[in-house]
């Protein structure tokens, strides 16, 4: 049973909206004022909250900016239920992050037609998508919420790549959002000395290019497909006014950028601290992870020694000692660019020292 929690001030309206929504099988816990409000969905989690704007003490307003950073709630598909229809009033709530609003006075089918929209959107989005085109725009089309975008997954232009071939470089002014949908890319920074340092290695059903759209600068690294690469490409601003007016849609993206973080900065503590051969059985499992496989059926992965070698952190000649080594102790085999993991258990035992 899903769980609504309702904040209004007026009795009446109150009783009458939270009858409404337990007779369509909904579990609601009711508040009469913004304070207690906030205190409520803090302690009950729920999966939607409808909030009056008009409140004393604490209003509408404020309710959803407290919610809206607080990591455990900002979440939670927020509803304004309101007296106040100017257009100002609205677009002053769906610029806060409201993911939708109510007129007062209101129809029980209205009601619950919002509600059931809201809570459907926000399940898909939990669930995630499917890593190709279609997820994409199965995502965009859901996350859109509201009319103004859309036109957001019409049009989408696709472009291939042959390997090799750069779909953006360092210091290009960043236009574009990439969503990969076939194919594996590589993204790398070069330093003052003209060495290039391997940030990361994307494949099917990822975004690359989403940092920087941010900053509204350049691109701080270049990105280069590994094998023949298709992407979707999505306008910048297309973009930002997705993230700007769905709550869903930012938190995804804030969560990709907190594990893109939580990543690099592990990776950095791996190159200051821990041995070669730990950075190398965790690099060649960690891209197993993430299924840059080239034949997955034989567990091969296929990356040139100098990409593997930005990766750990080392020269190409000392990754190849080190590769030569777990080859003979039976851990995994290589042949030109393929490594070919034999004991993955061994590998394990081997990053975890």
């Amino acid at each position: 049973m899903k769980k609504i929690v309702l904040i209004e001030d007026e009795k009446d309206i109150r009783d009458t909206t939270s009858e409404i929504l337990e007779l369509a099988n909904y579990k609601v816990f009711t508040a009469e004022n913004g304070v207690k409000g906030v205190k409520l969905v803090k302690d009950k989690n729920p999966d939607l909250v409808i909030c009056d704007i008009m409140m004393p003490n604490l209003d509408g307003y404020g309710v959803l900016n407290i919610l809206s950073k607080d990591p455990e709630t900002s979440n939670i598909p927020f509803i304004f239920l309101t007296a106040k229809a100017e257009n100002s009033d609205i677009r002053k709530g769906m610029n806060l992050g409201a993911d939708d609003y109510i007129t007062k006075p209101f129809d029980e089918n209205g009601l619950l037609e919002c509600v059931e929209i809201r809570l459907k959107r926000s399940e898909l989005m939990k669930k995630g998508f499917k890593p190709d085109l279609e997820g994409l725009n199965e995502f965009i089309d859901v996350a859109r919420g509201i009319d103004e975008l859309s036109n957001l997954s019409k049009n989408r232009k696709i472009k291939k790549y042959d390997k090799k071939e750069v779909i953006f470089r360092e210091d290009d002014y960043a236009n574009n959002l990439y969503f990969i949908i076939k194919g594996k890319v590589k993204c790398a920074k070069t330093d003052y000395f003209g060495k290039d340092f391997l940030n990361d290695m994307y494949g099917k059903g990822e975004f690359i290019g989403y940092m920087t759209l941010f900053e509204n600068g350049e691109y701080h690294e270049t990105a280069t497909a590994m094998e023949p690469t298709e992407v979707a490409v999505i306008p910048k601003q297309d973009f930002l006014t997705l993230i700007q007016k769905n709550r869903d849609v930012a938190a995804t993206f804030i969560k990709m950028l907190s594990n893109n973080v939580v990543e690099k900065e592990k990776r950095l503590l791996q190159v200051a601290y821990a041995p070669l051969r730990e950075r190398l059985a965790e690099a060649i499992l960690d891209l197993k992870e993430k299924g840059h496989f080239h034949d997955e059926l034989a567990q091969t992965i296929e990356i040139s020694r100098l990409d593997l070698a930005n990766i750990v952190g080392t020269a190409k000649e000392s990754l190849i000692r080190t590769l030569t080594e777990l080859k003979k102790e039976g851990l995994v085999d290589s042949n030109g660019q393929e490594i070919k993991i034999l004991n993955e258990v061994g590998l394990k035992k081997v990053f975890a020292g």
